[in-house]
């Protein structure tokens, strides 16, 4: 695990794990999100927003440029909870589709590139041998394996915004 040719302390590695695994709010991945990416990248961004909306399957989430909004998949976070007990997989399928997106409202617009740099953040941040890890470098769609996706279909819901989902108790300078 390096980080601009120093190795990231085991610590950080155990503390970014934990705070995943015990997340149990699209705020609380947010944050690890953002910590993850400054402390990988040195980048950060402040002010996002987060939508839920029934989008095709196939579309994990999107950035629409010039917004501070994401806009993620709910129709697949549900199939991938419907699937799985595993509150740890899902915190880290939805870490991956947030870290994706937010690296494009960085201002990364290359999809292979962002595709890269979301397997070395969850690299260096959480080790090779984690969930999140093994899912930025398959793809979330790995997770969905056995999952009869014809019976899995978008139910028009209306847009729903993720209230208190970027902390206003920090000040960030953009």
């Amino acid at each position: 695990m390096r980080r601009k040719g120093i190795a990231m302390d085991i610590a950080s590695v155990e503390r970014y794990r934990s705070r995943l695994e015990k997340a149990s709010s699209y705020g609380e991945v947010w944050e690890v999100v953002k910590d993850t990416v400054a402390s990988s990248l040195n980048q950060r961004r402040a002010g996002m927003m987060l939508f839920l909306d029934d989008l095709p399957i196939q579309l994990g989430a999107y950035h629409p440029i010039g917004t501070n909004n994401i806009i993620l998949n709910r129709v697949l976070v549900q199939a991938i909870e419907a699937s799985t007990q595993s509150k740890r997989v899902v915190n880290a399928l939805i870490y991956n589709l947030l870290l994706h997106e937010y690296l494009h409202a960085l201002g990364h617009f290359s999809e292979l590139k962002v595709r890269r740099l979301v397997y070395q953040v969850a690299r260096e941040c959480f080790g090779e041998d984690h969930v999140a890890t093994a899912i930025a470098r398959s793809s979330p769609w790995a997770l969905l394996k056995g999952v009869p996706l014809n019976k899995v279909k978008a139910s028009e819901r209306v847009l729903e915004i993720v209230k208190d989902f970027e902390r206003a108790d920090r000040n960030y300078i953009v």
